[in-house]
């Protein structure tokens, strides 16, 4: 299947134009014409990822985080990032991102983690699209069960990959828990929005002393707070699965989820008591 083909595939799933504007998404690195027979999943576009996919034998890498999300003007191999660059070229590996857009979308990156956390029946956007109101930026939905604060966290915790950060709660160990709001990745933004919802409790991830202390103050909901690389890495079945499923050639191609640990954070030490 030729690349080109492939990339339309999954801008059809994920439109670039639902990007924000401050994003890179799209096909970073590749050419058009190129044959593709074997395609990789992964959060993040760095080295280790690169090297799983040449061991694979893989021709695209599709990944969530961009590359080059910033402007640069150099890629010369004298950076982490241009190194990249020059070992994909070198070797005929194509990368294409599908970042907010993917965020975005229906089903989406929310989506895919309010499922791995066992949030059943029909899901909302925290803040829904103008033109869609199906699909938006994080997801809301029920528990099949009211479960406390303290089971959720370890519902979050086997639901997701484990990583060194591992998964934390504030709020009530003992609050019953039925109604959750999600969102993959950094949420922090949505805090508010999360609040005047009216759920229970927020999953995300990257939250911040300050505001996670000043919102509880305020006797919203509790918060969940996971591994940013883990609260998006369930989205990648789900986009292999929807890329097999869109069209007779796309689910011809071989295609794999890597489930190499890419989160920053690769230590954990719960120290002295």
């Amino acid at each position: 299947m030729r690349l080109s083909h492939v990339i339309t595939a999954l801008e059809e799933l994920y439109p670039p134009e639902w990007a924000e504007s401050w994003d890179a998404v799209g096909l970073v690195c590749g050419d058009p014409d190129q044959e593709v027979g074997r395609v990789l999943f992964a959060v993040d576009p760095v080295a280790a990822v690169l090297d799983e996919a040449l061991e694979w034998g893989a021709d695209l890498v599709v990944t969530h985080h961009p590359l080059l999300l910033r402007g640069v003007h150099s890629v010369a191999a004298t950076t982490p990032k241009g190194r990249l660059v020059h070992r994909m070229i070198r070797n005929g590996v194509a990368l294409h991102t599908a970042h907010t857009n993917a965020d975005r979308a229906d089903p989406g990156v929310s989506d895919a983690l309010a499922r791995a956390v066992g949030l059943t029946g029909d899901l909302r956007p925290m803040v829904p699209a103008d033109d869609d109101p199906r699909r938006g930026l994080g997801r809301i939905g029920d528990l099949p069960e009211p479960l406390t604060l303290r089971e959720f966290t370890g519902r979050v915790a086997a639901g997701l990959p484990s990583t060194a950060w591992g998964v934390r709660a504030a709020g009530d160990p003992d609050r019953i828990v039925r109604t959750v709001a999600v969102c993959g990745g950094a949420g922090d933004s949505l805090l508010g929005t999360a609040h005047a919802a009216g759920v229970d409790v927020y999953l995300t991830a990257d939250l911040r002393h300050h505001p996670a202390s000043e919102f509880a103050e305020h006797g919203g909901p509790a918060l969940v707070d996971a591994a940013h690389w883990a609260t998006e890495w369930p989205w990648l079945a789900d986009a292999e699965r929807r890329l097999a499923a869109a069209s007779p050639d796309a689910g011809k191609l071989e295609t794999r989820v890597s489930t190499l640990v890419t989160d920053a954070w690769r230590l954990h030490d719960e120290g002295a008591h």
